[in-house]
């Protein structure tokens, strides 16, 4: 049995242009979707690159040699740091 799909309750506006309007509507007609699932969709894929630059990175070779170099360092211990970090804060007092 397929999964039910979660209705859709919300809604956002967005002024734009008549030309705008027009490229967006052409693009959607050209990908056989409607204007709304066309935004959504093309939305959605944005917001995803987006987010995933926030989470991933990309690194060469010779980069990623250094990063992990980097990584598998000692620790250097940093008092003030630590202070600052097992010191409680103000919403704990």
């Amino acid at each position: 049995m397929p999964a039910l799909k979660e209705a859709k309750s919300e809604r956002i506006e967005v002024r734009l242009t008549p030309a705008t309007k027009h490229i967006l509507q052409e693009a959607a007609t050209a990908t056989h979707r409607d204007l709304s699932d066309f935004v959504l969709q093309s939305s959605l894929a944005e917001a995803e690159i987006a987010l995933s630059r926030r989470t991933l990175f990309v690194l060469e070779d010779a980069q990623w040699d250094k990063f992990v170099e980097i990584l598998d360092r000692p620790t250097t211990e940093i008092p003030a740091l630590r202070r600052l970090l097992t010191k409680p804060s103000a919403l704990e007092r």
